[in-house]
């Protein structure tokens, strides 16, 4: 490989940043793996990965803290940033969100100057906020109010990595929705964000939400947002200055939601009820501090109607964004209690075979 081929990937060790840096890797392209408090790579199905270059670094600091050294070398051989490293937490204080999301961003916009290297931006597609129809991938500002502060901090470093790109810097903006278990088996390495709301729905412990059942979800596999990403480098000039929304190609509404969750014995159904009519006094007392907690964090999201538009991603990809609907959602609850994550596991045909409760006999 000649210089400037390597590839200097921050949030490394995240969920969708491992799988970058396992696509950069399968594509013979060296990776510099920026590493804050975790020292190993795992992917999505729980395999190592090795990364070529493992740095510590933390994106907080300015040039990521690294040393002399190892700044001057990568400078000689790095030829693209990506920079996936944020706090996905929408619990997370404004303190926090300004210092990773919003600063860490400034940062690395500042080293890929310095540098005189192409950005690729790991972002959300709900920096939209709470406006609701067909949202385009080019548009940013639209006098939007946000869900939660984890949105507005996104807003604000697109903001400034737009900025920047009038003033030369090459860039590229990636939009995850909702990342989840991969489109192929539903397999997901943390269960997290919207994973946790579920499972506090389907045990019952949050039984009534303020929603509407027309509002959307826009899911987004972790592989999909990973090859997204991995072809914004490696066909830099395809996808320079242009946003990408890096999504399942269908939206669910609630009641969808709602139906393909009534199909499993063993699932609660919450009630989604209009937000006017909806009082958080009225929840008896356990399931009103789950609801203060963890619940009230996600409510925006069953309150927009929103349809994100993927024609950049596509084109890009050459090839529709994977299935992202009932099917899809079966496929992601069916591992979940595979896993154990939802409930008892499910048994297998080995175990139905074995039991006393079954002999096998033709009846």
């Amino acid at each position: 490989m000649s210089p400037g081929d390597t590839v200097l990937v921050t949030g490394a060790a995240g969920s969708v940043g491992a799988e970058v840096v396992a696509r950069l890797a399968a594509a013979s392209r060296p990776v510099a793996a920026v590493l804050h408090s975790n020292s190993t790579i795992v992917r999505n199905d729980g395999t190592l990965i090795e990364a070529g270059t493992a740095i510590a670094g933390d994106v907080r600091v300015p040039g990521f803290g690294l040393a002399d050294g190892v700044a001057a070398d990568l400078s000689e051989r790095v030829g693209t940033i990506v920079h996936c490293a944020a706090t996905t937490a929408f619990d997370a204080s404004a303190a926090e969100y300004e210092e990773l999301n919003v600063r860490g961003t400034a940062n690395a916009i500042a080293l890929a100057r310095q540098w005189d290297v192409p950005l690729v931006h790991v972002s959300t597609a709900y920096v939209c906020g709470m406006r609701g129809g067909t949202v385009t991938e080019d548009e940013l500002e639209a006098a939007q109010t946000f869900g939660n502060g984890y949105e507005e901090s996104k807003f604000r470093a697109e903001q400034l990595v737009r900025a920047a790109g009038k003033h030369g810097l090459p860039w590229v903006i990636v939009r995850p929705g909702i990342v989840t278990g991969a489109s192929d088996t539903g397999a997901i390495r943390e269960y997290k964000n919207l994973y946790t709301v579920v499972k506090l729905m389907v045990e019952g412990k949050l039984r009534s939400l303020p929603g509407r059942y027309d509002a959307t979800l826009s899911l987004a596999p972790v592989d999909h947002v990973a090859d997204v990403i991995a072809a914004a480098v490696l066909d830099f000039d395809s996808a320079q200055n242009r946003t990408l929304h890096a999504l399942g190609r269908d939206t669910l509404s609630l009641r969808e939601v709602s139906d393909v969750l009534a199909e499993y014995p063993s699932f609660e159904v919450a009630t989604f009820v209009p937000e006017a009519t909806f009082s958080e006094d009225d929840l008896a007392p356990i399931e009103r501090e789950y609801y203060r907690r963890i619940g009230s964090l996600y409510t925006s999201y069953f309150r927009r109607r929103l349809v994100f538009d993927t024609t950049h991603a596509e084109v890009l990809l050459g090839q529709p964004s994977p299935p992202s609907g009932k099917e899809y959602l079966r496929l992601l609850l069916d591992y979940c209690l595979e896993s154990g994550y939802l409930g008892i596991p499910l048994p297998s045909i080995e175990d139905v075979l074995a039991s006393n409760d079954f002999d096998g006999a033709a009846q």
